[in-house]
């Protein structure tokens, strides 16, 4: 979800060094499948080649595209959500190696290994999750960047009004935000309260949330500082609708065909950067609850219990606090991963199981939003 990043001048060229590219954020989802749809993936070789041999494949050698893909039909349906806003601008759109939005382009990469169901598998297994891997997710993500797009098309950020509402966009980025959980200044899209990270991100957010078909963002929003946000978005595209971009470029940065790295090397930098540990703060309780004992090992990984109850156990838990279902995923992700590290198993009866984990998460989220000093800062 990065934006604001420069654009270099030779296309030719990718851009100096991965520690430029963090403007996105990591979170821990667990992607739902996929439906069934017309568009079929291309069949290539090494979607059957075993992951040690895959892994030394080029990302530009893998040949995969947006077309006749599912990401295809994700596009068309976000077009007809700007169709029916008025909106004539068409973001472009191309494969890279994550999702991005560079400064001065109005359009925006998609990583490319949502094109190919193997390479989603492949993306799971290395970062324990596959970012805008479900249809919903992926929507999500797509609003957000249209965002990006339109900031730049009609350089959005330069008006007044923008500024006094959302903040400069020249204010650097940083590499980590410390978010309030509790503010209503912002509104609420992607997982992390990702709107307070920096002002393109807060304008980004506010755009998908006014975007997204039967929002009823006034209601949602009645009463919150964020409403009026929301209505100048509101204002403002009625604004720029039919009126002809300002930067109407239709340059690709770091297209998927000029990535020569392997998929070694790309996820061995991937996990360096977004750092994919988990803190050992619940192993005691985890303990108790799961089994890590020799004679469970043919029991169901209690990671993979806990991802197939996920979206059952975080409305639960929703409910019993109060808090809305993605604040809790930065302790839901951090369990899920250490299950899988401490490779505990789920043994026993299923309801009790979900039901004692419920109270488990309750507890620490609890602990987490009240206790002094709570609010982690979050890396970009």
């Amino acid at each position: 979800m990065r934006s604001n990043v420069p654009a270099p001048d030779d296309l030719n060229k990718p851009l100096p060094s991965t520690s430029g590219r963090t403007f996105h954020i990591y979170t821990r989802n667990t992607p739902q499948p996929i439906e069934s749809s017309s568009k079929m993936p291309m069949p290539f070789p090494w979607a059957r080649w075993p992951s040690d041999r895959l892994m030394q494949l080029r990302i530009r050698d893998l040949g995969v595209r947006i077309e006749n893909t599912w990401l295809e039909e994700q596009l068309e349906d976000l077009y007809g959500q700007l169709d029916s806003r008025g909106i004539v601008m068409r973001p472009h759109v191309w494969l890279s190696d994550e999702w991005f939005s560079p400064g001065d382009i109005p359009g925006f990469a998609i990583p490319f290994y949502l094109a190919h169901p193997r390479l989603m598998r492949l993306e799971r297994s290395q970062m324990l999750d596959v970012e805008g891997g479900s249809r919903d997710e992926c929507m999500r993500i797509m609003r957000h960047e249209t965002g990006h797009a339109l900031q730049h098309a009609y350089q959005l950020q330069r008006k007044r009004r923008w500024q006094q509402l959302f903040g400069r966009s020249s204010t650097r980025y940083p590499t980590h935000y410390r978010p309030n959980p509790a503010s209503k200044r912002f509104v609420q899209h992607l997982r992390l309260w990702y709107a307070q990270a920096h002002p393109d991100e807060d304008f980004a957010e506010t755009f998908a949330v006014w975007l997204r078909p039967k929002s009823d963002w006034r209601k949602r929003y009645a009463g919150w500082p964020a409403l009026k946000k929301l209505e100048y978005v509101d204002e403002l595209m009625y604004e720029v609708a039919h009126s002809k971009a300002v930067i109407r470029s239709r340059r690709r940065i770091e297209p998927v065909s000029m990535l020569g790295k392997t998929l070694a090397e790309h996820y061995a930098a991937k996990r360096q950067l977004y750092s994919v540990e988990f803190p050992n703060t619940y192993d005691r309780e985890l303990r108790q609850l799961f089994s890590d004992a020799p004679k469970h090992g043919h029991r169901e990984l209690a990671s993979t219990f806990i991802r197939r109850h996920r979206t059952e156990i975080r409305r639960t838990v929703a409910r019993w606090t109060g808090e809305y279902q993605f604040t809790l995923d930065i302790i839901l992700g951090n369990m899920i991963g250490r299950c899988r590290e401490l490779r505990l198993r789920a043994v026993g009866s299923e309801r009790q199981l979900r039901m004692e984990f419920a109270v488990l998460l309750t507890a620490k989220t609890m602990h987490f939003l009240y206790s002094e000093g709570h609010r982690d800062w979050i890396a970009l």
